[in-house]
């Protein structure tokens, strides 16, 4: 068993409620990263033979004992997003473009899981324009009311945003977020906002239209509890009111918290601690909600 350190990312949108959770006081968190394993940042192991170690070293020495030899590192990224004010209208790349704009592998998926909704029920999510020609006309025109299309969303819904999808969160959102491991964000929109330093946030236009597919759409849906949902590079499921949990699965699964308060081996388990489990490990807490995310090995692909 595993336990990671979590990772304060404060941003110009991010605020308050994941505080308690993250041993600061900083009062503009936006990502509060449960396991993220990239260029950009390593979270740390707190316990065992590993403790002070990066998760990434753990991995490369045990990911072929697991079947996932085949990455070169752990394909997602899982944290709790606090969304205060309405984030960037915005696109990840699917495989094709990331390839062509990033020299990456693969471009993003992601998937949302609603603790909290934003204030007016729904988030940015698709397009309303037709065509990519018609998109680029209203962007250039700045006309982004003509362009962005809405989700309805509720407490417990799960979205599933695929690549090339133009989407944000909107105020009030507080997400579980699982994102496939690809740093590429273009953004179309900014709301004209300005950092702490009086700037505003550069734009990918370019990219980000040559990114957007029109035609992409997502959907709110509702996790059946214990079932995995199988994506393309993951695996998710959510457990409620769990006082133990055992790995079944012949690879690593990552579980994190959604409430409760536990210790284990020595480490302090609350919200938005992620908990790594080898096959037929076990664990046995006080009553919690959490969310396992697994990564596919090449056969369930």
């Amino acid at each position: 068993m595993l336990v990671i350190k979590t990772i304060v990312h404060e941003t110009i949108w991010g605020g308050e409620r994941l505080t308690p959770y993250s041993n600061t006081d900083s009062k503009k968190i936006g990502h509060l990263y449960s396991l993220i394993s990239n260029k950009e940042l390593e979270s740390e192991i707190l316990n065992g033979k590993y403790k002070g170690q990066l998760f990434r070293k753990y991995f490369d020495e045990n990911k072929s004992k697991f079947g996932l030899e085949k990455y070169t590192e752990l394909p997602f990224l899982l944290a709790l997003v606090d969304a205060t004010d309405d984030l960037s209208l915005q696109v990840h790349p699917n495989d094709e473009m990331a390839r062509k704009l990033e020299n990456t592998d693969f471009g993003k998926n992601e998937s949302w899981y609603f603790l909290e909704v934003p204030k007016n029920g729904k988030i940015f999510d698709g397009c309303k324009a037709k065509t990519s020609v018609e998109l680029r006309e209203k962007v250039a025109e700045g006309k982004y009311d003509d362009v962005i299309d809405y989700l309805a969303v509720n407490q417990g819904d799960y979205v599933y945003i695929k690549a090339g999808t133009m989407h944000a969160m909107a105020a009030g959102s507080l997400v579980f977020e699982i994102e496939e491991n690809c740093n590429a964000t273009y953004r179309v929109y900014d709301f004209d906002r300005i950092d702490k330093n009086g700037n505003k946030r550069p734009l990918q236009t370019e990219n980000a239209l040559n990114s957007i597919i029109v035609e992409n759409k997502s959907k709110a849906e509702r996790y059946e509890l214990g079932k995995e949902k199988h994506e393309r590079l993951y695996s998710t499921k959510l457990m409620c009111n769990v006082t133990s949990y055992k790995n079944m699965t012949p690879t690593i699964e990552c579980l994190t918290f959604l409430n409760g308060k536990n210790i284990l081996d020595g480490c302090n388990i609350q919200k938005g601690v992620t908990v790594v489990l080898e096959p037929g490990e076990e664990i046995n807490i006080n009553s919690s909600d959490f969310i396992v995310s697994r990564a596919l090995m090449q056969e369930e692909m």
